[in-house]
């Protein structure tokens, strides 16, 4: 549309306001209520223009073509000018000290910070760790108010009282801590007047005076896109980048919040080198020699097979490159992988024997445009807070929502259809929701022609899988079977999001392919109709340490290791042979280290004692090993049992490139230097390379890409230069000239045969079952305070917000248990026990019970199995058959004694 703003005539889209227009003519207005994030409501008074004789509210008031809007006449100044005075007064005297939004429109419009006048006297609410209250400063604008309900979705504040005296509060009333509030900080940022505040940032938690430094978050990996301020060598807030590609504006609480860790007494500043039985600080030059003889000396006498090491998925792409080259050149072995192995191999496995390539098939903005959303073992609303928000906003925007989850949370309050399946029979319920589709023509025959294979096979199989033996098999209702097929079927635009309530399972990569048969049959795929099929990644860089080559078998860009010519692409870039046999997977290293077989493993970010599964035989592998390398930032359980320890830089400290869950390259900055006698993953390396004798080449990171993207044509577009002018490109990208694929396979798919693959996988039983003495299913998974081990969140305020360990039981269980909410119970298994605080709660299901593994001390990971996905060697996280026996404290000291 055309308008006239003051005579500059703009253009803006259909549906715009005339606050769009204003913006888009180079005008500007005042908008105390309005942010760019929300839905309008008008309520300030203080956008007043004139349009067609009338005076109204810009930013309610939509533009029409042709309109005429007068914004810079004087009776509008000064209408706008006595609305923004009438607020003031109303303020406390210091309401205009700090850098606030209102402080900084009065000192604009000249009004005088003595106007405000206000009484107050309404108090404070400092009960929260990162959200403070001042409610003399509120001004009832509800900025806040919808920011939680619009964009974080947990609906978690309201606007109490009447008149002068409404202001913000949270909704279940109370202290603010002990709200339902998930400390997004979105309040914080929307709030114009600085009522709600970050602490020690006053004024909105604006510091104007610091530096800022675009960075990706380190965390989970949605690859939100942060600003970090620092001042004086350090953070003293983190904000989300209202332009960041996924997370628009928005953050969640270890993102936004979790950066204390960086400050933690607790931080490993020097190496640590083990003599005499104990870990000793040691000089860089020491600990590196005394690795590399460790190094010799495995080789000489088990050959280049008797190293090994595991990268990480919390280190840069550039980083995992640089160790898996190290690996193969200096080392000769292809002894590496990362912690995808216990995450999402069955989806790299599932998704390129279905499609052809490991990443998700569309880009995030996509699901923007899907009618029916299908998420299946996920709960991004903890574990993927920012996805859990985009998706919620979805559904409250009219996409039909099904949720497939054992658990009653998160969005699953919203679906139209909730299928809880038992642990373990996901295959099953796929391919009961399959039966629907083909039976009732729910289906893209003309797309199954021409660009699927496997459909007879499928259906025959499918015969045996109606919705009543589908039911049986899984518990879920046969109608509720139908109505979510039904649902998705009818869809013109469906689409699958998925989490490691798909992939953490004896059959985990045939469950990532029958659930990408239902994209399939739905020609969802390849077609630009529909978001396709998408995991959400756990960790930062799980996706990219993939990428790049940190898997025994796959070198950078997923060539084989077995394939003469993709190892002769590495052998023509590195000017080095790379070994042509693949190398032990993580679980493999550890059973080779208890056999004596693996003579020195290097761990690099990954607490393995407390994340992987049966952690007693984890540490007895360690213990036998006769090196172990660890870098890390904290003496974590792994690091105990070193022999030596490097101090490395945190996410905050280093420059690199991360792959976010929709195979986003975003660049990593250093937002502070590390602390000093810490270095970078990447100058570690390099460090133990040339303590070696040997030179990797590409010095710096942005070097390392470089060369990466030499290697693997997928990558050969991609540039930390291209990176920090364009911000975000997804691979493949092959041309430096060209934007990479967000949705692929619009052509063919990337099989040899350039077809979409269904899968015939019959449903096989999970690897436990319960029975009489382990009568209840154990589900593990993340809580949303905190990350993984815990080893950055449990050294932050976080710990205020979720202090220990519980396992949520159903109350029907609790009550044949003789358990009360907040008893300490022991859970044991076939293979260990922990302890644990009982939770209450029907989120889970009668014979399933819940708890997360972010405290190792509890011993979570001591209770799971080394059973294993038949594909990948993915861990059964998902179903552990366990009992809960009350302790009081005499038996639970008696046991420790024990």
């Amino acid at each position: 549309m055309r308008v006239l703003v003051d005579g500059v005539t703009a253009h803006v889209a259909d549906g715009a306001s005339m606050l769009d227009a204003v913006r888009a003519a180079g005008g500007e207005l005042p908008t105390l209520c309005d942010d760019d994030r929300l839905t309008s409501v008008g309520s300030c008074r203080t956008c007043l223009v004139r349009s067609g004789g009338s005076v109204v509210a810009a930013c309610v008031t939509p533009a029409a073509d042709g309109a005429r809007i007068e914004v810079a006449a004087e009776d509008l100044r000064t209408s706008r000018r006595e609305a923004v005075e009438l607020i003031v007064s109303a303020l406390p005297p210091y309401a205009l000290d700090g850098g606030s939004e209102l402080a900084t429109l009065c000192h604009s419009l000249g009004i005088a910070a003595d106007l405000a006048r206000g009484a107050g006297g309404r108090g404070h609410d400092d009960s929260h760790p990162y959200v403070h209250l001042d409610r003399d400063l509120c001004i009832a604008c509800g900025r806040c108010v919808r920011m939680c309900a619009e964009v974080q979705g947990t609906f978690a504040l309201t606007l109490t009282g009447r008149g002068s005296d409404t202001v913000v509060a949270p909704g279940t009333g109370g202290p603010w801590a002990e709200s339902d509030c998930v400390s997004c900080g979105g309040c914080v940022d929307t709030c114009p007047t600085g009522a709600l505040t970050e602490p020690g940032l006053p004024g909105g938690g604006r510091a104007p005076e610091a530096a800022r430094t675009r960075t990706t978050c380190g965390y989970c990996g949605v690859g939100c896109s942060l600003d970090v301020l620092t001042r004086d060598g350090e953070v003293i807030a983190v904000s989300p980048a209202h332009d960041g590609p996924v997370n628009r504006g928005h953050a969640c609480v270890k993102g936004r919040f979790a950066h204390g860790f960086l400050r933690s007494p607790e931080r490993l500043t020097g190496p640590l080198l083990r003599r005499a039985g104990r870990l000793r600080p040691a000089s860089w030059r020491e600990a590196l020699d005394h690795v590399a003889r460790g190094l010799r000396a495995a080789v000489a006498a088990g050959g280049p097979g008797a190293v090994a090491a595991i990268s990480s998925a919390r280190a840069t792409n550039e980083e995992n490159y640089l160790l898996q080259k190290f690996m193969r050149v200096v080392i000769g072995t292809s002894n590496v992988d990362n912690c995808s192995r216990l995450c999402h191999s069955p989806s790299a496995a599932g998704l390129t024997a279905t499609f052809g390539l490991s990443g998700g098939t569309d880009g995030f903005d996509d699901v923007e445009t899907a009618d029916c959303l299908l998420l299946v073992g996920a709960n991004p609303a903890e574990a993927h807070p920012v996805v859990g928000a985009r998706l919620l906003q979805r559904t409250l925007r009219g996409a039909r929502l099904v949720v497939a989850d054992p658990r009653a949370v998160g969005l699953a309050r919203y679906a139209d259809v909730h299928l809880r399946p038992r642990p373990g029979t996901n295959v099953a319920l796929f391919h009961g929701l399959a039966h629907v589709m083909l039976a009732e023509g729910l289906v893209d025959e003309e797309f199954l022609r021409h660009r699927a294979s496997g459909l007879p096979e499928l259906t025959a199989l499918l015969e045996d899988y109606s919705p009543e033996r589908a039911a049986a098999v899984t518990g879920v209702p046969a109608g509720d079977i139908v109505a979510a097929a039904r649902l998705f079927g009818q869809a013109e635009r469906p689409a699958i999001v998925y989490g490691l309530g798909v992939t953490e399972h004896l059959h985990g990569t045939d469950g990532v392919r029958t659930l990408s048969n239902l994209a399939i049959l739905r020609g969802a795929v390849g077609t630009g109709r529909g978001f396709g099929v998408n995991p959400l990644r756990g960790q930062n860089n799980v996706q990219g340490a993939s990428d790049m080559g940190a898997l025994p078998d796959l070198l950078p860009g997923y060539g084989k290791v077995t394939d003469p010519a993709a190892r002769a692409r590495a052998e023509e870039v590195w000017g080095a042979p790379v070994p042509p046999r693949p190398g032990l997977r993580i679980p493999q290293m550890f059973a080779a280290a208890r056999s004596g077989e693996l003579r020195a493993l290097w761990v690099i970010g990954e607490d393995v004692c407390a994340t992987d599964p049966d952690s007693t035989l984890v540490a007895k592998a360690l213990d036998a090993c006769p090196l172990v390398v660890c870098s890390e930032l904290f003496l974590s359980e792994t690091a105990r049992r070193a022999d030596v320890v490097f101090p490395v830089a945190s996410w905050l400290e280093k420059e690199g490139t991360f792959v976010n869950f929709d195979r986003r390259f975003q660049r990593v900055r250093a937002a502070l230097r590390p602390p000093e006698g810490v270095l970078t993953d990447f100058e570690v390396i390099h460090a133990l390379a040339a303590t070696l004798g040997a030179d990797l080449g590409c010095p710096t990171p942005a070097d390392a890409l470089d060369e990466c993207a030499r290697l693997v044509p997928a990558f050969a577009g991609l540039s930390h230069g291209r990176l920090d002018r364009e911000g975000a490109v997804c691979w493949p990208c092959p041309d430096p000239d060209r934007p990479g694929e967000s949705s692929l396979y619009r052509e063919r798919f990337a099989t040899p045969d350039g077809l979409a693959h269904l899968s015939a996988a019959p449903y096989l039983p999970p690897g436990e079952q319960p029975d009489d003495r382990y009568p209840l299913v154990l589900v593990t998974g993340r809580r949303w305070a905190h990350y993984n081990s815990g080893g950055m969140t449990r050294r932050t305020d976080n710990l205020r917000l979720d202090p220990v360990d519980r396992v949520d039981v159903h109350p029907d269980d609790a009550a044949r248990h003789g358990l009360r909410d907040g008893d300490r119970v022991r859970v044991e298994s076939r293979h260990g026990s922990a302890s644990l605080i009982a939770r209450l709660s029907d989120d889970v299901a009668p014979g399933q019970v819940f708890c997360a593994f972010h405290f190792p001390s509890s011993g979570v990971n001591a209770l799971t199995s080394d059973r294993a996905d038949t594909v990948t060697s993915c861990p059964e996280y998902k179903v552990t058959a366990v009992r809960l026996t009350a302790l009081t404290k005499d038996t639970e000291l008696l046991r420790r004694r024990r």
